[in-house]
């Protein structure tokens, strides 16, 4: 597929009767924003899958998308009482995080997510080709959805000692739904061991999250909240500590003898006051 200025132009008309910025239009049709960007830009190609997502999501007809002449009624027309919440391509993605958790990655059939989706195996196909396309997609989900729940957690903390304390909790597996977001972070550690492109965001991803954590530290350093210490690597050991105890945390039935939530809680917070706090 040779890149095409129109289907550029016509995808940027697709993002700006959407009505929202380029990075949330990627998030709505789980594509990584840099790729959006790189094709809207001409450094890229769109695939096809990707101009599958583009066309439900944006509900035009992806032969429009393609050049054809004059756009067919639009899809969102078609199938507007049937269309899931979000459209098909972040439901498909739902469902499969939803198995993953449940099953583990390599349980998890396509037929499975038709399924769960109500859909056929060929609509599942069609906007994600191969389950390294879906896979990936469960992955930027996930980081997404953490990204966004980060941002609004600390978003009304009081300080910097505040905002590292919500940070921590947003970490720690109390709910069903964070035992089950945990259950996929811990398959897609060992799936990114396996995977080039998982791998790559996978470090992305605990990348961000170090950064955030990092520039907390700083802040509150700067502050006089914490004592002075090297911020990366507080981060780093932090993240390390979270990790372990969460996976301690889900080795353990609810309501059985082992690591609780609050047990992991308590040694965080007694982590942070014995190498952080200010005294």
């Amino acid at each position: 597929m040779q890149h095409d200025p129109e289907v550029a132009d016509r995808v940027r008309k697709v993002i700006a009767d959407a009505g929202v910025t380029q990075r949330e239009f990627a998030r709505r049709i789980v594509m990584d924003p840099s790729k959006l960007s790189r094709s809207l830009g001409g450094t890229r190609r769109f695939t096809a899958a990707e101009l599958a997502r583009i066309a439900d999501t944006g509900g035009v007809d992806a032969g429009w998308l393609l050049g054809a002449a004059r756009p067919a009624e639009p899809a969102a027309r078609r199938e507007r009482a049937v269309a899931p919440e979000g459209g098909r391509p972040l439901q498909i993605v739902r469902e499969t995080v939803r198995l993953i958790a449940e099953r583990g990655f390599h349980a998890v059939r396509v037929q499975d997510i038709a399924v769960a989706c109500d859909a056929s195996t060929a609509a599942i196909h069609y906007h994600f080709p191969g389950r390294d396309d879906l896979l990936e997609a469960a992955v930027r989900w996930c980081m997404d959805e953490d990204t966004a729940r980060r941002a609004a957690r600390i978003a009304d903390a009081a300080d910097t000692a505040d905002e590292l304390r919500q940070l921590i909790e947003l970490q720690i597996p109390r709910t069903p739904q964070q035992r089950w977001q945990w259950s996929v972070w811990l398959d897609l550690w060992a799936e990114a061991a396996r995977s080039t492109a998982v791998g790559r965001l996978h470090a992305d991803y605990y990348r961000q999250w170090r950064t955030t954590v990092a520039d907390v530290i700083r802040r509150g350093i700067a502050e006089g909240v914490f004592r002075p210490a090297d911020p990366e690597a507080a981060a780093l050991r932090l993240t390390a500590l979270i990790d372990g105890l969460a996976t301690q945390v889900l080795a353990t039935a609810p309501d059985s003898p082992g690591t609780s939530p609050d047990d992991m809680h308590e040694s965080l917070v007694a982590y942070v006051d014995a190498t952080l706090t200010a005294r």
